[in-house]
């Protein structure tokens, strides 16, 4: 079985290879026949057992050609980038290793090195150094977990035990988040009780930010509740940061607990050139970022962080007569900030990545990215008939190609082509392309070769 285990892990290792090296000369996305092909070729569950090795073969081969190249230099959709080299080896070492990162006893290296990795993004961050954080598997969980530190600690201010007593009966909870916040905060409102009809509000911008004064005026309109207020580092369609040292004073002097919802832009702290867009954040009283957008670790791997730790531990922690001493030897217990007991060895391949680009790497990371994105911005502008809409302050570009019915044609024409993908939103009333540098691969030539082929399919169309 060893030699047997040995043989299947190389292989998977040279196919996994291939694809990331060839990735540059891939489609983008798969043909609807290659999709086609992959559920017709995955067949009907069999009733006998077969070599193990040639079904990694078979996935793979079934598999490779309707992949979408996510890790590739051309994917600007949905804000992720590709993963770095050293963090695809420490995930491929956390898949073979198979820790459960609950705790010392389950796994104390895992544990360990997820503690060390923490503190080196909250200093990343510059986070208080006091703060707690926790490992999640992304922005949703982030965003949940903080959340629920935060519907802790404002309840309990007013005496109610939110763990022991639950809602009913207790304080009305005021939310008060952006009109443009993310999707994933509306979903952590609902999963935590509170009620997606308790969010006030707030107007923004014209570039997707917070409007201060009318956080004001929410905040003072209300009643004297507990209350949680929502900012954002990087609006997810714009990139816009909110104005954290106005904003953060504003809610504290109202009593409220803020929560910064950073999935890429808190990223913008660790790069001195893009550091001013979010000053003040450290101010807030819960963070959240994701690895697999702008630090490029795999998928499932985001952070959380909080200003409060016994708020936080109050709202995770959980106890059984076999949890025993999980604090104990001076090792954390990752399981008791986050909602996961079994959980993925997330830490290594946040701190390969870490290792491998060094502080000063994460900035030029960032820098390029951003960069790239004025790029974009900048000749698409100067195409007869392209709108570039927004103010491109960090790496997010909406376009526009005349009506919502053009716009959605030239989109719909460059997935196809394979060359780049991108997707589309609805900002402001408006249908738009939106763009995401977020890969540490990509080049001036990829952004070259992709305005070509969106330009392209702008003059296609009639």
């Amino acid at each position: 079985m060893g030699s047997g285990l040995r043989e299947i892990m190389i292989r998977a290792a040279e196919r996994s290879a291939s694809f990331r090296e060839t990735a540059g000369d891939r489609p983008v996305f798969p043909a609807t026949h290659e999709l086609d092909a992959l559920r017709a070729g995955l067949g009907a569950l069999r009733s006998e057992s077969t070599d193990a090795s040639a079904v990694v073969e078979q996935l793979a081969d079934l598999v490779e050609p309707a992949l979408v190249v996510t890790p590739g230099p051309r994917y600007f959709g949905f804000v992720v980038g590709g993963a770095t080299d050293a963090a695809t080896g420490a995930d491929m070492l956390a898949v073979g290793w198979d820790q459960n990162s609950f705790n010392r006893f389950t796994s104390p290296a895992a544990a360990i090195v997820e503690d060390v990795a923490g503190g080196w993004l909250r200093t990343l961050f510059g986070l208080p150094a006091t703060a707690s954080f926790g490992f999640v598997p992304g922005g949703q969980g982030a965003n949940t977990v903080s959340l629920a530190a935060a519907r802790h600690h404002v309840l309990a201010r007013t005496g109610w035990d939110v763990e022991t007593q639950g809602l009913a009966g207790g304080p009305q909870v005021r939310i008060v988040a952006s009109m443009e916040r993310h999707v994933t905060i509306d979903r952590a409102v609902r999963f935590l009780g509170l009620g997606t009809s308790n969010i006030e509000e707030v107007a923004s911008d014209d570039n997707g930010a917070i409007r201060v004064d009318d956080l004001e005026r929410v905040l003072a309109a209300g009643p004297a509740a507990p209350t949680i207020v929502c900012l954002q580092a990087g609006n997810v369609n714009t990139g816009a940061c909110d104005d954290f040292v106005a904003a953060i004073e504003v809610a504290h002097r109202h009593d409220a607990w803020v929560h910064v919802d950073g999935a890429f832009g808190l990223w913008a702290a660790a790069s001195p050139s893009t550091r001013h867009l979010v000053a003040g954040l450290d101010g807030a009283d819960s963070w959240s970022a994701d690895g697999h957008k702008w630090l490029n670790t795999p998928h499932d791997c985001g952070y959380m962080f909080c200003a409060h730790p016994d708020s936080h531990h109050a709202a995770m922690v959980h106890q059984a007569a076999y949890l025993t001493g999980q604090g104990e030897a001076g090792v954390r217990s990752p399981g008791d900030w986050v909602m996961e007991s079994s959980r993925r060895a997330r830490g290594f391949a946040t701190w390969a990545a870490l290792q491998q680009l060094g502080s000063s790497g994460v900035a030029d990371l960032i820098e390029r990215c951003c960069a790239l994105a004025r790029r974009f911005a900048q000749q698409l502008r100067d195409v007869d008939g392209i709108e570039v809409v927004n103010d491109v302050v960090l790496n997010q570009v909406l376009v526009a190609f005349g009506d919502d019915a053009r716009t959605d044609g030239v989109v719909d024409h460059v997935q196809r082509s394979g060359v780049c993908w991108m997707g589309a939103t609805t900002w402001h009333g408006r249908r738009l392309m939106r763009i995401s540098v977020s890969n540490w691969s990509t080049t001036a030539a990829d952004v070259d070769r992709s305005v070509a082929a969106i330009v392209e399919a702008h003059r296609s169309m009639p």
